[in-house]
């Protein structure tokens, strides 16, 4: 488990992964060499990964889709098939209303709906409920920052590549990796954060701090969606938080140590002024997790249309 300052620390570096060592410490009260040393044993120890988590609008993934499915008979058959689905990032059984969900990363709307037609034809498959997401104000597995147009070239596809590896890499070793100078390649990699292409994180690893329970949620709201999503955002343990159209307003996913904490979690959730209703469903068994977006990005960014 972690200590008051370490979770301070994860937090931090979760909104900035590239912090220096310097910032860290003046924002938890601790010496530098004393942070750098926390920091350095939080990743000896696995504690966290720090990556670059790219921006699924880079890929031509705008459209996100948390897909609920009613089955007759086994589930099991069900969530293979859906893990052999190239769309699907992520699914698994659960224990509530639905004994499946999963979630969709497709270009547009028909590509969604193309895909729903695909996932019902799944045999045992007898109903599937579509939230369509609108905007994402967290994803531990994705940078949902504002994009902004910009070209991309080779070089900078080469720095994203490294960043995704060791999103604390030095300049230095990243210049020598793409043989650019250290101004050159901080300059691109400056660039690539500010547009919203990459997002530089902590990624907790679930084993390693004690993290064994995980439950999601499906809210309907009283007034701005988006503004109680990006509320909940800010809660230790919210992993997942997105507005949309469908059953629900907002979706989303919590993580915790403990029983305990995830109650704690979801009361503070259920105490929003503006949450009308809530859903829970347990995850009992996570078949696909994909924890990076992989590819070869678009030679330049476009506007997207939503979030």
């Amino acid at each position: 488990m972690l200590d008051a300052v370490d979770a301070a620390l994860v937090r931090a570096l979760q909104g900035d992964g590239r912090a220096t060592y310097q910032a860290l410490a003046d924002r938890v009260g601790l010496s530098r060499t004393a942070v750098r040393a926390r920091v350095k044993h939080l990743i000896a120890t696995g504690a966290i990964r720090i990556v670059g988590v790219l921006h699924a609008g880079v890929m031509g993934m705008e459209v996100f889709g948390h897909i609920s499915l009613r089955v007759c008979g086994p589930v099991r058959p069900v969530v293979e098939e859906l893990t052999r689905r190239e769309s699907v990032v992520f699914t698994a059984q659960t224990a509530g209303r639905f004994p499946v969900v999963a979630h969709v990363r497709v270009r547009d709307d028909n590509a969604l709906a193309t895909e729903l037609t695909q996932v019902r034809k799944i045999p045992g498959v007898v109903e599937a409920e579509v939230f369509r997401g609108d905007e994402i104000a967290k994803d531990e597995y994705s940078s949902v920052r504002p994009l902004r147009e910009i070209p991309i070239d080779p070089l900078d596809w080469r720095l994203v590549r490294c960043l995704q590896v060791d999103g604390r890499a030095s300049y230095a070793d990243l210049a020598r990796t793409v043989g650019l100078s250290q101004a050159a390649a901080r300059s691109r990699v400056v660039r690539l954060i500010d547009a919203g292409v990459i997002h530089v994180t902590a990624l907790i690893e679930a084993s390693a701090v004690g993290v064994t329970e995980r439950l999601g949620f499906g809210l309907r709201c009283r007034g701005d969606a988006s503004a109680l999503a990006s509320s909940l955002a800010t809660l230790t343990g919210v992993s997942f938080a997105a507005t949309g159209f469908g059953s629900y307003d907002v979706v989303g996913g919590v993580t915790a140590a403990d029983r305990r904490t995830i109650v704690e979690t979801l009361e503070t959730i259920r105490g929003c002024p503006e949450v009308s209703y809530t859903e829970t469903w347990d995850y009992l068994s996570v078949a696909k997790e994909r924890q990076r977006i992989d590819g070869q990005p678009r030679t330049a960014v476009p506007q997207p249309r939503g979030g």
